[in-house]
């Protein structure tokens, strides 16, 4: 099976490449996703089986700085990728990486049935990169809603007490969303931990230096405080606390 990786100099890229060593992976200048032109022409002779799109602008304060940024990679980026996927394939299968942070936090325990209500603009964006996907194709997309973070000390001096997830490393979620990929889903998917934590608990694991803060504490976007979820279509996976 031929696959494409977009993002896979990601954190979560870079695992991907562990799990499908032989895919396909453009950089921007071989395939900017903002430009439809661009994604046509590096699929002219190339015919992927799967597209996993990883690439996106995260960050979420720079999201709420430069919207129009945020805005061309997220939800233009990923319409143009599916509608040029799917233009001369339509029996292809693309699997979109979206967020927890597409809910609003307040309750945690999300599963696939419940209704998105984002907090901040990157969240946003990642629902209607969501969106996007669906419009393109009937059948053959996967939504996968998740949260991780890479295997390495946390890049902060500090983690929140109170902001909790189903937090999985990027390890560990590589190998869980292929198992996914291999069943071929369809629809939306929840691909979560097995364990509601704190990201001041989760720092702890790779960091056990690191030091308490809560969201008092915090200045900039709306977070999504409790971005636990659950899901009703697939278990939920260990987070190896080592490797």
């Amino acid at each position: 099976m031929k696959i494409l990786i977009t993002g896979a100099t990601g954190k979560l890229g870079e695992e991907f490449l562990k799990v499908y060593p032989d895919a396909l992976t453009p950089d921007k200048q071989e395939m900017d996703i903002t430009k439809s032109e661009s994604i046509r022409a590096y699929f002219q002779g190339r015919r992927p089986d799967t597209v996993i799109h990883l690439a996106a602008l995260t960050d979420i304060r720079k999201c709420e700085e430069d919207k129009e940024l945020a805005w061309s990679i997220n939800v233009e980026g990923t319409a143009n990728l599916a509608k040029e996927y799917f233009r001369n394939n339509e029996k292809g299968y693309f699997v979109y990486i979206s967020t927890a942070c597409v809910f609003h936090g307040d309750r945690g325990n999300y599963s696939e049935e419940d209704t998105p209500y984002p907090k901040n603009f990157y969240s946003l964006t990642k629902l209607l990169g969501e969106f996007e996907v669906k419009c393109c194709n009937q059948d053959n997309w996967l939504i996968i809603r998740t949260n991780f973070v890479a295997r390495k000390p946390w890049p902060f001096p500090k983690a929140f007490t109170d902001r909790w997830g189903t937090y999985l490393f990027a390890d560990d979620l590589a190998q869980a969303i292929k198992q996914v990929v291999d069943k071929r889903l369809t629809g939306t998917v929840h691909v979560c931990g097995e364990e509601k934590m704190s990201m001041y608990e989760l720092a702890k694991i790779t960091t056990p230096d690191i030091q308490p803060m809560t969201i008092n504490d915090y200045s900039g976007p709306a977070l999504t405080q409790n971005m636990t979820l659950i899901s009703k279509r697939i278990p939920a996976f260990k987070l190896k606390r080592k490797i």
